[in-house]
């Protein structure tokens, strides 16, 4: 079924009211055991300088029509970042037709030039969902061979929590899944009534306790630029660091392409891997 927006939006605000302590925002604290971690509902209310039934009205999601200075209050009092902050303004204001996703995704042949031409970097693109849209050999010889799955499978939510191979290639590992499911939580926040995102989630949630735990976090965050360590079962560890680059026409598409530093260990070790993709590239 499609992301309940108004759930969706009440445990986003009460996930972000849990991190915040009345004595780090100049709040008096009278004692005693609070039954709520964070802040009340009444303390938040409070600092927006919104009415108690009104900042009620918006984490319980009985409507979608909140004005801008209202949605302004509540997220500088809740210290949202700018992710955060436009992902309360997808939960909290009307959806409309625009917001809907049953184009197809494609990528255009000049991309799909450019990944070939990037021979000495990982680079690949994502679409919805994580789906991976595209790669260079690179990529798949450092990840997995994407050709090589069905293209349902293709997909980097559904690698990272679900195949068993993914736990051993990243350093971090919990750290991956974390990010992922960020990532994945802010993308659902774009198209919350997208049916294939629905089927994801129930498949994830059914297949994996750590995605459950993670996404229950309820954590944000965009794929912009970071840093993993791989663990390459042929050429051995890799320190890569990552930069994503989005298309102003299709803002759900974003390549990320690796980066090495020169005269490291890393760079002579993806030399190597490399080699090996050319090495045991098929014979067409």
């Amino acid at each position: 079924m499609p992301l309940d927006r108004r759930a969706e939006l009440g445990e986003f605000l009460r996930s972000r009211r849990a991190r915040l302590r009345p004595e780090e925002l100049g709040l008096p604290d009278y004692g005693g055991r609070r039954r709520v971690p964070g802040l009340r509902r009444e303390e938040l209310a409070q600092l927006a300088g919104v009415s108690v039934d009104h900042y009620v009205r918006l984490e319980q999601g009985r409507t979608l029509h909140f004005s801008e200075a209202v949605l302004d209050a509540v997220a500088r009092a809740l210290r949202l970042n700018d992710v955060e902050r436009q992902h309360l303004y997808r939960l909290a204001r009307p959806w409309s037709e625009g917001d809907r996703a049953d184009a197809p995704q494609r990528v255009r042949p000049g991309l799909r030039r450019l990944l070939d031409s990037a021979a000495d970097v990982p680079a690949y693109i994502v679409g919805r969902n994580t789906d991976v849209l595209a790669w260079n050999r690179l990529a798949a010889a450092l990840i997995t061979d994407f050709g090589a799955l069905p293209p349902a499978q293709r997909n980097l939510a559904r690698l990272v929590f679900l195949d068993e191979g993914m736990r051993s290639l990243y350093a971090d590992w919990p750290q991956k899944t974390r990010d992922v499911a960020a990532y994945l939580r802010l993308d659902a926040g774009r198209h919350p009534d997208d049916p294939e995102t629905a089927a994801l989630l129930d498949e994830l949630s059914a297949s994996s306790p750590e995605f459950r735990k993670v996404w229950a976090e309820h954590q944000i965050k965009d794929k912009t630029h970071g840093r993993y360590v791989y663990r390459h079962p042929v050429v051995g560890e890799l320190d890569l660091g990552f930069e994503t680059l989005r298309f102003p026409d299709d803002p759900d598409q974003a390549l990320i392409a690796h980066t090495v530093e020169d005269g490291s260990a890393s760079q002579t070790a993806l030399r190597l891997l490399a080699s090996w993709a050319e090495e045991t590239r098929p014979v067409s």
